[in-house]
């Protein structure tokens, strides 16, 4: 039986409330553009599709999606952590890797 990961302390914060997880996506990209590896992001976001946008988001990246803390309902926060050999993206497109 594998053990849920406990909540990390955060490295880096990016507030999507309100936004829908196209423009929260923009933000997080540009957010983590420069963050060492290992840093850990919490995202607020109240889309209903960011449980489904982040998790994908970190799988096409190969960034770490730790998943949704424990906390206030009304303010979803969902955690991640930045890998070292992560797929770099579109600044205008973050839902697309670049090309090598």
């Amino acid at each position: 039986m594998s053990r849920p990961i406990p909540p990390a302390e955060a490295d880096l914060s990016v507030d999507g409330t309100g936004l829908l997880c196209v423009t929260l996506l923009l933000r997080l990209r540009q957010a983590v553009d420069g963050a060492p590896p290992g840093t850990v992001v919490h995202v607020l976001a109240d889309d209903p599709a960011a449980p489904l946008d982040l998790p994908a988001w970190c799988h096409m990246t190969g960034h770490h999606y730790l998943g949704p803390l424990p906390g206030d309902d009304d303010r979803p926060t969902y955690a991640l952590r930045l890998a070292a050999h992560a797929h770099a993206t579109r600044p205008d497109a973050p839902w697309h890797r670049t090309g090598h």
